[in-house]
């Protein structure tokens, strides 16, 4: 069995006990933290900007993955390059010049990764998947926690699994959107690398031990 990375969102903690709910993430499994940075207009909330995410940077020595959910992700890719992020991933939908994009991110140092949300077809970001470090399926329609999971989104990390042993590219499959103990052997066996999730692991993480080889 292959070792799923559990990447618990900070969206689901309590923002005014951060440092407590980094050190749990840590001791009960997480591989790494999933930041949510919504700007009120590519999504309907705002969570919080780089400043936040470099605060947090300190009191944890896990992987940061910086998920932006704003309009013209290519205006605050140096902010948060700035900052303790390991992985950016910005919206397909939000940029028109995507390969540039995932290029400037590289520059600065920092993996690159694209999310798509449920509407846009793996067909869309084709052309630049080998250029990738990470490619995030959403699986909600992004702008609050607690959604249900829309199963027909599934069927696109079976073709970005499959597309990735037959082209031999080398990113990692993440899912974001109502993942839990009921569907995520489900997104496993779909060929997920990373299960990106909210309130199903602050509130009983044990489900999670089962991923770990």
């Amino acid at each position: 069995m292959k070792n799923i990375i559990i990447a618990p969102s900070m969206l689901a903690s309590d923002f005014s006990k951060i440092r407590e709910s980094l050190d749990f993430v840590k001791n009960n499994g997480g591989d790494w933290v999933h930041l949510d940075i919504m700007d009120g207009h590519f999504v309907p909330n705002m969570t919080f900007g780089p400043k936040f995410v470099d605060d947090m940077r300190p009191h944890s020595d896990l992987i940061f993955d910086v998920h932006m959910m704003v309009e013209n992700p290519e205006f605050f890719v140096e902010e948060f390059g700035k900052t303790g992020a390991d992985y950016i991933t910005f919206h397909a939908e939000a940029c028109t010049h995507i390969h540039r994009l995932i290029y400037r991110i590289k520059e600065l140092g920092k993996k690159a990764g694209i999310s798509i949300v449920p509407s846009t077809p793996v067909s869309a970001i084709e052309e630049v998947l080998g250029d990738l470090d990470l490619v995030l399926v959403m699986t909600v329609n992004p702008g609050f926690g607690g959604q249900k999971l829309i199963p027909g989104c599934v069927k696109k990390i079976t073709q970005l699994a499959r597309l990735k042993e037959e082209k031999g590219y080398d990113y990692l499959v993440s899912v974001d959107g109502g993942v839990g103990a009921g569907n995520a052997q489900m997104l496993v066996d779909a060929g997920v690398d990373v299960l990106a999730t909210g309130s199903a692991f602050f509130k009983d993480p044990g489900w999670t031990k089962k991923f770990k080889a």
